[in-house]
C-alpha cells in the first residue's frame, strides 16, 4: 500500500512544477505529516525530492529527475480509452484504474503538454443519460464489467417476464444506451450472440474459467445491427398520410428516421416539389402514431386507418372549441 502511494507521489511531482503538502495530502488521501514522512523516505531512497520552506513552499523534483515507472498496465490502458466518460467508468468500478493511467500519461508528457487533460475536459463532455430520466446504476454492473475485462464466463440469472432464467454466458462487451446498460454476450455452448439488460439480472456468479474471445466479433457493428433490428421490430402497424412540403421535411424528425426516409423513397417523394404527397408509413402503434404525427400540426392529414383519422378529427374539434374557431 505504501509503495503504491510513494510511486504515485513521484508521478504527481513529475507531472507538475511543485506541489504543497496540502495538495499532495489531498491527492494521496493522507495527512500532511504522512506526506512529510513519505518525502523523506523517497529522498533516502535516492529520489531527489526537494522541500521549499515558507508560506508558499512545497515539494518538487530537482535535477530533471524522471521516473521510468510510467508503463501502463492492461487494465489502465483499456480504461484510458474510456476516460472521456467518467460516469460510466465509475459505475463499472474502473475509476481508480483510469485515474492511475491519466497520471502516468501526464508524468510522461513534455511540460508544455501537461495541461492536455484539463484543456480536453474543458472542450468535450459526454452526457449519456436521456433527458427527464433519472439514471440508475445496476447493482451487478461492476461484477459483469470485471468478467468482461477478464474474459471470464459468468452464470447469470435474469428476469424474463415473470420467470427467472439461468444461463452460462460469455460476456463480450458492455453498451451504455441513453442511460441504460446492456451486455452483449454469447450463450455458452451456442454460437449466437444476444443482448441483455443488466438491470434485469437477479444474480451473477463469475466462474474461474476463461473463454476464448472470437477475433471476428465487432462490438460497435454488432450493436448497430441489433439496434436497427430492434427498432424495426417495434414498427408493427401502418398508417397512410398526406404530407405538405413542410411535412415531408419534418417527418424524419418526429418519427423513426430510417422508416420515414424509406417510406418517402417508396412513395417517390421529391424534396422541394411543393406538392402534397401520400405516404404509407410504418409505425409502432396507432397511439404512438397519434402522438408523433400531432407534432406536424396542419402539415399532415391522416387518411387511414379510419380510427386514427377520427382521433385526429376529434382532437382538431377540441382545439377549435378551445380557441373559439
Amino acid at each position: 500500500m505504501r509503495a503504491a502511494r510513494l510511486i504515485k507521489m513521484v508521478l504527481l511531482l513529475q507531472s507538475r512544477p511543485s506541489m504543497t503538502a496540502a495538495e499532495l495530502a489531498g491527492e494521496l488521501e493522507v495527512s500532511e505529516r504522512t506526506v512529510t514522512r513519505d518525502a523523506q523516505a523517497l529522498s533516502e531512497a535516492g529520489v531527489p525530492v526537494y522541500a521549499d520552506r515558507g508560506r508558499i513552499g512545497g515539494y518538487r523534483l530537482i535535477g530533471g529527475y524522471r521516473t521510468r515507472l510510467t508503463g501502463l498496465a492492461r487494465g489502465e490502458a483499456e480504461a484510458l480509452f474510456l476516460s472521456g466518460v467518467p460516469g460510466a467508468l465509475r459505475e463499472m468500478g474502473l475509476e481508480d484504474a483510469a485515474s492511475a493511467a491519466r497520471l502516468k500519461v501526464s508524468a510522461a508528457l513534455l511540460p508544455s503538454l501537461r495541461d492536455a487533460s484539463r484543456t480536453a475536459a474543458q472542450r468535450f463532455h459526454l452526457d449519456a443519460p436521456n433527458w427527464f430520466r433519472e439514471p440508475t446504476t445496476p447493482e451487478l454492473l461492476p461484477a459483469v464489467a470485471e468478467a468482461v475485462w477478464d474474459d471470464r464466463r459468468i452464470t447469470a440469472r435474469y428476469r424474463r417476464g415473470e420467470d427467472l432464467v439461468e444461463r452460462e454466458l460469455e460476456p463480450y462487451g458492455l453498451v451504455l444506451k441513453a442511460g441504460v446498460w446492456y451486455l452483449c454476450a454469447r450463450v455458452s455452448g451456442h454460437g449466437s450472440f444476444r443482448v441483455y439488460r443488466i438491470d434485469r439480472f437477479a444474480a451473477v456468479g463469475a466462474g474461474g474459467e476463461r473463454f476464448e474471445r472470437s477475433a471476428d466479433f465487432d462490438l460497435p457493428a454488432f450493436w448497430g445491427e441489433r439496434a436497427e433490428q430492434f427498432a424495426r421490430s417495434l414498427l408493427r402497424a401502418e398508417v397512410v398520410v398526406r404530407l405538405s412540403e413542410e411535412g415531408v421535411r419534418r417527418l424524419p424528425h418526429v418519427v423513426d428516421p430510417p422508416a420515414a426516409r424509406e417510406a418517402l423513397a417508396r412513395a417517390g417523394v421529391v424534396e422541394g416539389a411543393g406538392e402534397w404527397v401520400t405516404v404509407t408509413l410504418p409505425v409502432e402503434s396507432e397511439e404512438v402514431a397519434h402522438e408523433q404525427l400531432s407534432a406536424l400540426g396542419a402539415e399532415v392529414e391522416v387518411l387511414a386507418p379510419p380510427s386514427l383519422r377520427e382521433r385526429f378529427a376529434m382532437g382538431a374539434a377540441r382545439l377549435a372549441g378551445l380557441y373559439g374557431v
